[in-house]
């Protein structure tokens, strides 16, 4: 007789481990979710190296051991993900607050983020990717899988929807330097 088939040892493994691997994951993380992916991870694992997986009972402890890493691997992402998600709180709240002009009052900038609200989300991101991205029309090309003059045309468009939005609030943008001017200049 040969040397155990692989899968089928895989197969025994997982099938006498399942449960208390599942238990103890479970145990010890805070959704269902978290605990079928260090589960997963887990058997995954053991796949991957099948060969120094020990025999008989010590499998189960080498899996228990291979779990607990998985665990502190997702204990150490989460936290990773929870300290930058703050960063970016805090920088997008610095940025925000700056983001208008400080002369601007209060109601125009309500009003034109309503008005920017009221497009369409493509015009919302073609926008964006023009005025606060920075990117020429090469770019976003690049970035929405299209020709640089499908997005002068779409620009066009809905720059134009965005004045009628603007002019419909009864906004006065000329007031606000020749950029806004430009922008309202193809009202109806």
């Amino acid at each position: 007789m040969g040397p155990p088939d692989p899968r089928e040892r895989f197969e025994e493994m997982y099938t006498a481990n399942y449960a208390d691997l599942l238990g103890y994951v479970r145990r010890r993380t805070e959704s269902a979710d978290d605990a079928a992916d260090a589960l997963a991870e887990t058997f995954t694992t053991a796949w991957r190296r099948l060969d120094d997986v020990p025999e008989g009972e010590q499998a189960r402890l080498w899996l228990y051991g291979v779990a607990r890493k998985v665990l502190s691997n997702q204990r150490r992402g989460e936290s990773r993900r929870s300290a930058l998600a703050g960063r970016l709180r805090d920088e997008l709240g610095a940025w925000d607050a700056g983001a208008w002009d400080e002369a601007m009052p209060q109601q125009d900038t309500g009003a034109i983020r309503a008005a920017f609200q009221r497009l369409g989300a493509d015009d919302r991101e073609l926008l964006s990717l023009v005025s606060w991205e920075g990117l020429d029309t090469a770019q976003v090309a690049t970035v929405l899988g299209c020709s640089r003059g499908a997005v002068r045309v779409r620009l066009h468009r809905a720059r134009k929807r965005l004045a009628r939005e603007l002019h419909a609030a009864e906004l006065d943008l000329t007031r606000y330097g020749p950029r806004a001017t430009a922008l309202v200049k193809g009202q109806p």
